[in-house]
């Protein structure tokens, strides 16, 4: 058998995964970054995005949005904003968010709104779009 290493992905909300997995890649700000076990201690800010991890030799993935990432020899914690798998992403209500966001950064040009929010919305429903398209059960 391989090795193993943890991953752990944690919103405000609740544990979202709990896994041994063969090997763990993780959008950041600084680029995508894989993680096998045993790797070099880290912390990273992490980026929305997907994230794609192994387990039982299958690749599964996660759509992530912004937190941090810290990684031990046997342990990799994502703390995000938000995630989400494939099957639970709503495509409908993903594209009516990425609407209502574009609206929002659209109208930013006349009135003063939070551009960075609306943008971080826009960045976050897109990612559920494409992971629920491209990795999802309705593919």
């Amino acid at each position: 058998m391989s090795q193993q290493i943890m991953l752990e992905v944690v919103t405000p909300h609740r544990l979202e995964l709990q896994k041994e997995v063969e090997y763990v890649v993780a959008p950041t700000v600084d680029g995508i970054v894989g993680v096998l076990p045993g790797h070099i201690r880290l912390i990273t800010q992490l980026a929305t995005g997907v994230l794609r991890y192994k387990i039982g030799g299958q690749d599964n993935y996660m759509a992530v949005s912004e937190g941090f990432m810290e990684v031990t020899p046997h342990k990799v914690i994502i703390l995000a904003e938000a995630a989400d798998l494939p099957e639970d992403v709503d495509v409908e209500q993903a594209l009516e968010e990425k609407r209502q966001a574009e609206e929002v950064l659209h109208r930013s040009f006349t009135e003063k709104i939070n551009f960075d929010q609306a943008e971080i919305a826009l960045e976050r429903a897109v990612t559920k779009v494409e992971l629920a398209k491209k990795y999802g059960e309705n593919k």
